[in-house]
């Protein structure tokens, strides 16, 4: 055991939270694919399991060897991330793979397996939004020559995720006018930013309006209705969920014995936090809230620690984009916010997008390394001095 902790450099507490994530992430995968297995899998209760496992711990794979690599590394890998996430983004949107009346996702030829362009489009834009924002430091302030530059990249980005993922661009827009307040951009800059997000979104959402058997618009209009009219509308999923957590109590009943998980659609996915309080109460919920509060807190910390601009930056971007991904999924399950499809990272059942979250993590964890290294050298040149 020792010799494992000895290899898992970074914030030690982070790894913790990981490794917690995890095992709650195989034992309510397990629980809730039965249901699955049985419709598409004759009953093999096994297959769901073993596959999320060996994903979860491929995930693991990539946050070790990414938090190998110097965090600096990751500026000039960003440039050529975003030159790749945008032609990428075009192609998901206009022959894309599509899923569930949405193009979200790309079939790699030969391996047939499909990820979604968007989860690679969001780390590449958070990381060349650090760089950019730390080599304009100097003159910030300035609209043409630092503030442009900027905003560019965020409008594009999140207007090519926006027509088949609406929840993820407002996730990453969000995450990045933090990112853009951290960075000391002008406070009328940000908000004339956000001003023309909510016009383009309101021309777009207009335009599908007048041409509603395209695009999204039933699925995010119907999600609305759901939210705001529970008389007249089909509230099935939330009210499935919401027996979950009520009948989950303060202890729960117990790993496996969930019921809510025979009638709950997306359970292993979306509603996963539903499963999660209904088998261990209240306790496991808060526990698994605290969990992502905590890793909030030391990413917070890390990029506050950080020895270099571009640290900073990175550590704030990606922390603040997991937690509230993570937020939104669990107050979508306790029916504080309409249904937005957002899986519960490092939690639901995976694919591709628990890589992406296990890079981002693997990300924050080097800028931790450097951290330690540095007060590491710093202990001994004190000692060298006495």
């Amino acid at each position: 055991m020792k010799a494992i902790l000895g290899k898992l450099e970074g914030d030690k507490v982070i790894w913790f939270v990981v490794a917690f994530l995890s095992l709650f992430s195989i034992l309510a995968v397990y629980s809730s694919t039965g249901t699955l297995a049985y419709r598409f899998r004759a009953g093999n209760t096994e297959y769901y399991l073993i596959k999320h496992f060996v994903i979860l711990v491929m995930g693991l794979v990539l946050m070790f060897a990414s938090h190998k690599i110097k965090y600096t590394y990751y500026s000039r890998l960003s440039q050529l991330a975003l030159i790749v996430a945008i032609p990428l983004l075009v192609v998901t949107l206009f022959m894309g793979t599509n899923i569930n009346e949405a193009n979200r996702w790309l079939t790699l030829p030969v391996i047939n397996v499909t990820f979604q362009s968007s989860d690679f489009a969001k780390l590449a834009l958070i990381m060349y939004l650090a760089r950019m924002l730390t080599k304009k430091q100097d003159n910030i302030k300035d609209f043409k020559s630092s503030f442009l530059p900027v905003v560019l990249p965020v409008i594009v980005v999140c207007g090519l995720i926006l027509p088949a993922n609406l929840s993820t661009a407002i996730i990453l827009f969000s995450t990045s006018v933090v990112l853009m307040f951290i960075g000391r951009v002008r406070i009328r800059y940000i908000l004339a930013m956000i001003g023309v997000g909510v016009v383009l979104l309101s021309v777009f959402l207009a335009v599908l309006m007048h041409s509603p058997d395209t695009g999204r618009y039933h699925t995010w209009k119907n999600r609305i209705d759901r939210f705001m009219d529970r008389e007249n509308a089909d509230t099935y999923q939330v009210d499935q969920a919401k027996i979950a957590i009520a009948t989950g109590g303060i202890t729960g009943k117990m790993p496996g014995n969930s019921i809510q998980r025979n009638f709950l659609p997306q359970a292993f996915s979306d509603f996963i936090y539903a499963i999660i309080v209904e088998e261990y109460g209240l306790i496991g919920g808060f526990i698994v809230l605290m969990l992502f509060l905590i890793l909030l807190f030391r990413g917070v910390r890390i990029a506050h620690r950080s020895p270099g601009t571009f640290g900073a930056f990175l550590a704030a971007g990606l922390t603040f984009s997991l937690v509230f991904q993570a937020l939104i999924n669990i107050a979508v399950t306790v029916d504080l916010i309409p249904v937005t499809g957002q899986p519960l990272p490092l939690v639901s059942m995976g694919g591709t997008s628990l890589w992406f979250t296990s890079l981002a993590i693997g990300i924050i964890l080097s800028v931790s390394r450097k951290i330690e290294e540095l007060k590491k050298q710093e202990g001994g040149e004190h000692v060298a001095a006495t």
